[in-house]
Order: structure tokens, then C-alpha cells, then sequence
């Protein structure tokens, strides 16, 4: 049993009526008992998310360097930029799904998800900036800045709560011969 169905099945101990709140089990984005390498090393999700964006960002600039270098000036600059992103939003997926929320299964669904939540990262971002800049008159570098730690919270909820979600698995009922003794 996965750590978040114990603690709502512990939910209804003191709750002699095992009212239905108490029995219902709250969802949760992972289904891997193991937390793996990353989140034995950092033990939140939240940093496990934030280091994997670190990373990805970085691959994401180095790609993007690396295909302006391979495709030359004949090239319209924002096709590195598609290419870069292309193979970063894979690794991306990859590395999150693996190393931050743990999950199994679901692989298509999860990534076009995965995508939906990044597109949806990169509107609000386009959204927020210019309206700082824009209508605010505020200055766009700081504006930027916090506009992007404002998008990478939101997307952390989206990937945890869109991306990877995964349904609750019900408790065993009471007359289904799986009680444990």
C-alpha cells in the first residue's frame, strides 16, 4: 500500500462511524513504493522538480547553441530553438517521470499531458510578461525573472497534479476477504 492510501485509511482510526470522509482516499501522483536516487538525495519533490528544471534548462540552451552551430546562418535562428526543445521536452518527461513523481504506466497519456502543462507554462509566461511589461510598465528583466518562478511553481502543480496524476486505489471493502490479520 503506497504511503498516501495508509495515511488516509489511517484518517478514519478515531472516527468510530468511519464517516465516508474519513475512508476516502486522496490521490496521489506517484505509485512507487522506492523514492529513487534523486529524492533519497533531496527527500522534497518540490527541490527534485526544481533540479531536474536546472538540468533540462541548461540541455535546452546547449542544444539550442549546438543546432545554430550545425545548421549555420541559412537557417532561420528559431528552427534551433524547435529542434532544442523537441529533444529537451523528451528528456524532460523522461527524467521527471522517473526521478521527481515515480509514476508507471500511462506513457502516451502522461506525455501529451506533459506537453499540454509545458504549453500552458509557456502562455502564462508570454501572458504575465507582457502584461508586467506592457500595461504594469514594469522592467522587463526583473519582470521576466519573476514571471518564470511564478510559471515553474505552476507547473510544478500541473505536472504533479495533470501530468503524472494518477487515480486513488480504493480500500479493500469490508466484506471482500482482504483484511489482514
Amino acid at each position: 500500500m503506497t504511503t498516501g492510501a495508509a495515511n488516509s485509511l489511517n484518517a478514519g482510526a478515531g472516527d468510530p462511524g468511519g464517516s465516508e470522509a474519513a475512508k476516502a482516499v486522496v490521490p496521489r501522483p506517484t505509485e512507487c513504493e522506492d523514492p529513487g536516487p534523486l529524492l533519497r538525495i533531496v527527500k522534497r519533490q518540490e527541490i527534485a522538480f526544481a533540479a531536474v528544471g536546472v538540468v533540462n534548462t541548461a540541455l535546452g540552451m546547449g542544444l539550442t547553441v549546438m543546432w545554430l552551430a550545425v545548421l549555420g546562418a541559412s537557417v532561420p535562428p528559431a528552427v534551433a530553438v524547435v529542434l532544442a526543445y523537441a529533444i529537451s521536452i523528451v528528456i524532460a518527461f523522461v527524467l521527471h517521470r522517473t526521478l521527481v513523481f515515480r509514476v508507471r504506466g500511462h506513457m502516451i497519456r502522461d506525455f501529451l499531458r506533459f506537453v499540454g502543462v509545458n504549453s500552458g507554462g509557456l502562455l502564462m509566461n508570454m501572458v504575465l510578461l507582457s502584461l508586467a511589461v506592457s500595461v504594469l510598465h514594469l522592467p522587463s528583466k526583473p519582470s521576466a525573472v519573476v514571471v518564470m518562478g511564478l510559471v515553474a511553481i505552476a507547473s510544478y502543480f500541473g505536472h504533479r497534479y495533470i501530468s503524472f496524476r494518477r487515480e486513488p486505489v480504493p480500500p479493500p471493502s469490508a466484506g471482500s476477504g482482504a483484511e489482514q490479520f
